[in-house]
């Protein structure tokens, strides 16, 4: 899949995450098989504003290169601005965000209420095409039930705009993440436009992607909530879609060690007080399924310091080595 200059081979992507895609779950994707790496969202009016916080989002790293910075907002001018600010901080690609759907992102106008608001939207992607000088891309949903423009027509609108390739999300934006995917949309846009088209949602193994290719047509593919706890996912799409030998699936023992591995890398990045909170929540997600999880998952909650985290992931390393010793006994 190729986006502008930007090669992506084999073409899998890691989906803009919110709260979830900082510098080291990016690199740790990217080292699994993601191809192309999503920020999380930036606020263009945070960024816009000077935020600290905000500018956090847009600090790349040397080894995540191609990375999109994806942007949301409501006015194309300070839409514009934010994306030009991403590209002067070195992102390969700038998006921009009309899938998301959460209360307060809609109330602000912008995320997937672009969608019902078509004008201002096709606005937003040529003021962010003047710009920059790196592809644009638009990651949006399957539109709004009987309101404004479905994924289609916006996909055409964004290719008009000047959008060098589009992600679909192929669910309605007023049914956040609940039921199944409509893959026919993808399909839908992919015959819409001719620009590249990224398929994204229902994505838990190799081989629904490829059954997403074959069924859609769609260049590459996004995966998002399922790579949380299992970021080798990564590298069983990337050998499902060139026809290659799936990747053994990881041990309980490399789950656990990966999950302190991450826990160094944040700390490292940006420090104990920030790392030990956040990461948390990859500490449930990389236990799912466990013995004990449910008890692990409650200590992890109340650490309060790396040494305190770090001891819960020894406990459940320890508990899945005599789990594994019992089974082998057997």
């Amino acid at each position: 899949m190729r986006i502008g200059a930007i090669e992506i081979d084999p073409p899998v992507a890691l989906a803009p995450m919110s709260g979830i895609n900082d510098r080291t779950f990016r690199q740790l994707c990217r080292e699994a098989g993601a191809r192309l790496v999503y920020t999380g969202l930036i606020s263009a009016n945070a960024l816009h504003y000077g935020s600290a916080k905000t500018e956090e989002l847009i600090r790349l790293s040397p080894d995540e290169h191609p990375v999109c910075a994806q942007v949301f907002g409501a006015e194309p001018e300070v839409v514009a601005r934010a994306a030009a600010a991403a590209a002067e901080r070195g992102a390969d690609m700038v998006d921009i965000n009309m899938g998301c759907s959460v209360p307060k992102v809609l109330k602000g106008r912008s995320g997937a209420a672009l969608m019902a608001d078509p004008e201002r939207a096709e606005a937003m992607v040529r003021a962010v095409v003047e710009a920059v000088r790196v592809p644009v891309g638009v990651k949006m949903r399957r539109g709004w039930r009987g309101r404004g423009e479905d994924a289609p027509g916006m996909a055409r609108r964004c290719e008009r705009a000047g959008a060098a390739v589009v992600a679909v999300h192929a669910r309605w934006a007023g049914d956040r993440f609940r039921g199944a995917c409509t893959w026919s949309a993808i399909a839908q846009v992919k015959e819409a436009v001719s620009i590249p088209v990224i398929g994204n949602g229902d994505i838990r193994c190799g081989a629904d992607a490829v059954r997403m290719v074959e069924e859609t047509g769609c260049d590459g593919v996004m995966v998002g909530r399922a790579a949380l706890g299992n970021i080798w996912l990564f590298g069983e799409v990337a050998a499902a879609l060139c026809g290659e030998p799936l990747p053994a699936p990881p041990t309980p023992e490399q789950r656990i060690e990966t999950a302190g591995r991450q826990l160094d890398m944040m700390a490292a990045d940006r420090g104990v007080r920030w790392a030990v909170p956040e990461m948390r929540k990859h500490v449930a997600w990389y236990l799912k399924g466990m013995p004990m999880a449910r008890a692990m998952r409650e200590k992890a909650n109340h650490a309060g310091t790396l040494e305190e985290l770090k001891a819960v992931l020894a406990e459940a390393l320890e508990g899945a080595r005599t789990v594994q010793a019992a089974g082998t006994a057997s």
